[in-house]
């Protein structure tokens, strides 16, 4: 199943793909201010293009697991977005994403870098089996 991952900022929109086998996730360039028409027309176009099956939003948890207004925008970005694809959009917790891509550095802008990180983590949680 090919999965689109975004870690959404509202100045940048982080974006990234897995592989038909959901093994593999790779960077694709950012979206510009996300929340716009325009911004929300370039992702559903993306979902499409990558034949993605699957929107996954990175939801910006406290460490101690608590949601704050940022997860808050996280959460009302993911509905309107889930208005304008026709597959599931789904939220996963992205606690460290960023810190992780900016530490590890690699191909693409840190925000798709974030998304891949995001994605990693949830194939590796579908492949094991582990619940959310």
């Amino acid at each position: 199943m090919r999965i689109l991952a975004l870690d959404h900022g509202s100045a940048r929109c982080g974006v990234a793909v897995s592989d038909p086998t959901g093994t593999l996730a790779t960077p694709l360039g950012a979206v510009e201010r996300p929340d716009t028409k325009r911004g929300l027309a370039a992702l559903a176009r993306l979902v499409e293009e990558q034949g993605a099956e699957r929107v996954l939003v990175g939801l910006p948890l406290t460490m101690r697991g608590e949601e704050g207004e940022q997860a808050q925008r996280a959460r009302t970005f993911a509905e309107r977005l889930e208005r304008r694809v026709s597959v599931p959009v789904e939220l996963h917790d992205e606690r460290l994403t960023t810190r992780l891509a900016e530490r590890t550095g690699g191909e693409g802008d840190a925000d798709s870098r974030a998304a891949a990180h995001l994605l990693d983590s949830y194939l590796a949680r579908t492949r094991a089996g582990t619940p959310e």
